[in-house]
């Protein structure tokens, strides 16, 4: 009888054992599928990066614009912080570039605009696609892809 306890114990052993492999390895496998990410595993190819890259879109914060609005009495103005997303690394150097132009163009579109012009959602949101299509026509071609008002006062 007493060769029968350590087999015993030596049989709970084991079944712990085993129970503690199993719980690790069923949770490390469950981690593996649930939440890691698997595209990160997966090697990249140096065209589909490069790909990537060009087709990624930037942001970059234009400085803020304070300008009359085309108001007979000239007391109304628009205070306006752009954000625009432009397509490709080298678009946010031709930006930088031309801020100059670009800075003029949209404070002449801005002066043009009056507050009826303005107060409409509907017209603010023109106004984001003039700037688009002006700024693209500046930097040449569909580089920017949106524009994103971060801050805008009209009085």
């Amino acid at each position: 009888m007493a060769d029968e306890k350590p087999k015993k114990s030596r049989k709970a052993k084991w079944l712990i054992i085993l129970l503690l492999i199993l719980i690790f390895g069923g949770g490390g496998s469950a981690y593996y599928f649930f939440y890691m990410p698997h595209d990160a595993l997966l090697p990249v190819s140096d065209e589909k990066s490069v790909a990537e890259k060009a087709e990624r879109t930037f942001p970059v914060t234009l400085p803020t614009f304070m300008v009359n609005l085309a108001d007979p009495l000239g007391r109304r103005y628009i205070k306006l912080t752009l954000e625009i997303e432009v397509n490709g690394e080298n678009t946010v150097a031709a930006v930088n570039d031309n801020m100059a132009k670009i800075r003029d163009s949209i404070i002449l579109l801005l002066s043009s605009k009056s507050y009826a012009d303005l107060a409409p959602m509907e017209n603010k949101l023109q106004l984001k696609n003039e700037i688009v299509e002006r700024l693209n026509q500046i930097l040449g071609g569909p580089k920017v892809a949106r524009v994103y008002f971060s801050e805008i006062i009209i009085q």
